[in-house]
């Protein structure tokens, strides 16, 4: 395994981090795949296979030793993976800051650490970064496609112009799905019923090199940063539109990540009725190994 290479493709950051309160556990250990795969391991192996060439994962102090013991374990040796640390729970801006030294100058996609995002929206991503290296991105799903089970989750809701830029995300809160097969928010804000069709954004990002000055700007601007201030993505993303225009790229296939204790067989039965369907391959890496 690789702890310094050029990398095929541009570097997709991974968020891991997190404490993970609503589940109570390590989220990006649970075991989904068809062969008891870990959800990280689905998540690097779907960025490989869509042309990103280095995977950079930031851990946090509780959880990141057992997820670095399980990728050096596990992954195979030819993954280009690098390991980052942030030191405490300051929010997701500084978890992406905490890449700085593996990024570089080049644009670079994020992600968590938790959501399946899927060959074909990680292939998007990819895409974007290489053929538009000045212009920011975010992988906007269907809301119909980035819930799973009964739970209530917290979805950004995206506004989108005609031209396809991002004009501002909306985080509505206790979302669930309807006996009728829509969606509403318990929130207490309006409008409470959300469509289907409406895009979310499920933290998959685009980011510029100038992008990263914008998340250190925003980390220098906050005079007490704390567990109780934490800086958030879509908070600077939502305050630098004006200045650092997103593209929202439609994304293709299904969001499913493990938010609840019950979301784990549900997101076991969704996989393997993707490799049945033939949307992923039976097995991780096969990049890998046709490469």
């Amino acid at each position: 395994m690789s702890d310094k290479g050029d990398g095929a493709g541009p570097a997709l950051v991974v968020l891991a981090a997190g404490r993970a309160r609503r589940y109570g556990g390590c989220k990006p250990l649970a075991p989904v795949g068809p062969q008891g795969e870990a959800v990280i391991d689905l998540v690097a192996s779907d960025a490989l296979a869509a042309g990103f060439g280095t995977i950079v994962l930031v851990l946090g102090p509780s959880t990141g030793a057992a997820i670095r013991y399980h990728v050096e374990q596990t992954w195979p040796e030819a993954v280009d993976v690098r390991f980052t640390t942030q030191p405490a729970p300051l929010g997701t801006a500084d978890a992406v800051l905490s890449a700085s030294d593996h990024v570089g100058t080049s644009p670079y996609g994020v992600g968590n650490a938790d959501d399946i995002y899927g060959p074909a929206a990680c292939a998007q991503l990819a895409t974007h970064l290489r053929a538009h290296a000045d212009t920011n991105a975010l992988v906007g799903y269907r809301l119909e496609d980035a819930v799973i089970g009964q739970g209530p989750v917290t979805r950004g809701i995206c506004r989108v112009g005609p031209d396809g830029t991002l004009l501002a995300v909306e985080e509505r809160r206790q979302v669930t799905r309807t006996p009728e097969g829509g969606f509403v928010a318990g929130d207490g804000r309006e409008p409470a019923e959300l469509s289907p069709d409406a895009r979310v954004s499920m933290n998959l990002w685009g980011f510029t090199p100038a992008f990263h000055k914008t998340l250190q700007a925003a980390m220098d601007a906050v005079v007490d940063v704390s567990e109780e201030s934490e800086v958030l993505l879509p908070e600077v993303v939502a305050a630098s539109l004006a200045s650092s225009p997103f593209t929202v790229l439609p994304a293709q296939g299904r969001c499913i990540g493990v938010t609840h204790p019950d979301d784990l067989s549900l997101v076991q039965a969704e996989l393997n009725r993707q490799v049945a369907a033939g949307e992923r391959p039976a097995k991780l890496w096969a990049s890998l190994r046709q490469g």
